[in-house]
């Protein structure tokens, strides 16, 4: 706590100093280059604050961390009385939802959201808010957060937090949700990378009797509407739980390294004004918005919530900033680009073919999204390679494993194989095998283990007798090192186990769908 205190009054010292310098500035005959200087320090001054601000997020993520029980969410009364208090001196206020919603009077806790799973985790760099509703056709929500997942190192885990918003008040389908994401992604779950949440039954106002407007009938304005009290509901719970916010649906598609793509060209505009980043420009997708913007872009979609769509709402926020009535308006869009700043190529697509709205067909594309990589190359020892798996068209085995495409292979079966016979015995250090690619994510490798053959004969029998401790005997003098692991295979090879003359993945059980190695990397 006495950190938190040396910041805060050296903050406010630094900038007691900086109005002093502007005060006497004014008396200054050097006026203009002075005010430059004043300016520069003023930039460097906000952005020491915006990294004392997630210091101080990551600071109340570890009480909040500290006060869970490990059966459930529940958090203690002092901690919570500490967080509310340093919430209220340090972050934005809430907008005030009861003006424009005063139904919400009703309820004390018609905002308070009800937390399914997740650990509560806050101070990350990057919020990524998933609205999902129940839709009559097909559910597109496990393959998006798997999207977004596939390829994040340890570190981006540990440093993002994926909100899914259940927006439904249906108990047994925010049940379902919830089961769903915690039976596909445990791991995400428990990490603390997910959470998933829903409203109150009590945050929705009644929704029967909007004006129709725009010539949209009754069904799409009401779809509309509560589509930005979902959007507005899912802002105000992330505002606190880090540094910047994304806006995704749950339909969506991500680029390979999105997130760094993101952090990099963040930093590379940090000191200048924007009110936010545009990484998609379809609708309301891939925005992101400093989360100390939030609570104002809030109470403005909840002021005009039943008039227009969230996306016009949007840009009407940028036409109010900096738009000139008495201006044409090339002006006005050139104003409200500087406000706006569009990154290419896209880094997230639209794949949903079936709306929300009921009966809605949208065949949305990004055209700035181009094409995802769907493998990755690596320098591999040289081999002769077999499987008893049937190749898919021209998705070899051969080619995946020189980096040329991925191997697709039709539907395994209990003892199929995949095996690699060096040329040469090799002195293994590693491995690292990748099914699954980030369109195709569900064909992967379930119940299968990572094998390799020692060259030497004394190896061999060494691991029959169990005197060795890294790995089991399994088959054909092979010996098991390793398993798949939602989707992925990876570590080190014992350096007991001596020179490999050959490598083998094998199935245990028939499987249900295809498979697909994106990335085939031996490590020497």
């Amino acid at each position: 706590m006495r950190s938190w205190h040396g910041k805060l009054f050296f903050f406010a010292g630094f900038l007691c100093v900086l109005m002093l310098t502007s005060w006497r500035t004014s008396k200054s005959d050097n006026l203009p280059s002075e005010l430059h200087l004043v300016y520069e320090r003023l930039l460097r001054a906000e952005q020491r604050g915006e990294v004392l601000s997630q210091e101080l997020l990551k600071v109340l993520g570890q009480l909040q961390n500290r006060s869970i029980a490990p059966s459930n969410l529940t958090i203690s009364n002092s901690s919570a009385l500490l967080e509310e208090r340093v919430l209220r001196r340090l972050l934005p206020s809430q907008p005030n939802a009861y003006i424009y919603l005063p139904h919400l009077k009703e309820h004390k806790d018609s905002l308070k959201p009800i937390v399914h799973l997740g650990q509560r985790r806050t101070g990350v760099s990057l919020v990524l808010g998933v609205p999902t509703v129940h839709r009559q056709k097909q559910s597109y929500l496990v393959n998006t957060l798997q999207s977004l997942l596939y390829d994040l190192s340890t570190a981006e885990k540990k440093d993002i937090v994926i909100v899914v918003f259940v927006a439904e008040t249906n108990a047994t389908f925010v049940k379902e949700v919830v089961q769903s994401v915690q039976t596909n992604l445990p791991d995400a779950v428990s990490s603390g990378v997910i959470e998933v949440i829903s409203p109150s039954p009590h945050y929705y106002p009644d929704l029967s009797n909007l004006k129709e407007t725009f010539g949209d009938p009754k069904e799409r304005v009401r779809w509309r509407t509560k589509q930005n009290l979902d959007y507005s509901f899912l802002m105000l719970y992330a505002q606190s739980k880090g540094t910047y916010y994304v806006q995704l649906e749950d339909d969506i598609v991500a680029k390979q390294g999105f997130f760094e793509s993101m952090k990099t060209h963040i930093e590379q505009v940090l000191s200048e004004e924007w009110l936010f980043l545009e990484f998609s420009q379809l609708g309301f997708i891939g925005k992101l918005f400093r989360t100390s913007d939030l609570p104002m872009i809030v109470e403005f979609f909840l002021m005009f919530h039943k008039d227009k769509p969230i996306d016009w709402l949007l840009d009407h926020i940028l036409w109010v900033k900096v738009c000139n009535p008495e201006k044409d308006l090339k002006h006005c869009s050139n104003e409200k680009a500087q406000l706006k700043r569009t990154y290419k190529p896209s880094l997230f697509q639209h794949v949903g073919l079936h709306s929300s709205l009921t009966g809605k067909i949208q065949n949305l594309k990004d055209k700035d999204f181009g094409n995802q990589v769907l493998f990755k190359a690596h320098h591999n020892p040289s081999a002769e390679l077999s499987t008893s798996l049937e190749k898919y068209m021209s998705h070899t085995l051969e080619r995946a494993y020189i980096g040329e495409d991925f191997f697709w292979g039709l539907t395994p079966k209990r003892g199929d194989y995949v095996l690699i016979t060096f040329t040469t015995p090799q002195a293994v250090k590693g491995y690292l095998f990748r099914s699954g690619n980030i369109e195709t994510n569900g064909d992967r490798f379930y119940n299968t283990t990572v094998e390799v053959l020692p060259n030497n004969n004394s190896v061999k029998e060494k691991v029959t007798r169990g005197e060795l401790a890294c790995c089991k005997a399994s088959s054909d003098g092979f010996v098991q090192i390793g398993s798949f692991k939602n989707g992925v295979a990876e570590g080190e090879v014992d350096g007991a186990l001596g020179e490999i003359a050959a490598m083998r993945l094998l199935v245990h059980s028939d499987s249900e769908v295809w498979v697909l190695l994106s990335e085939i990397f031996i490590k020497v």
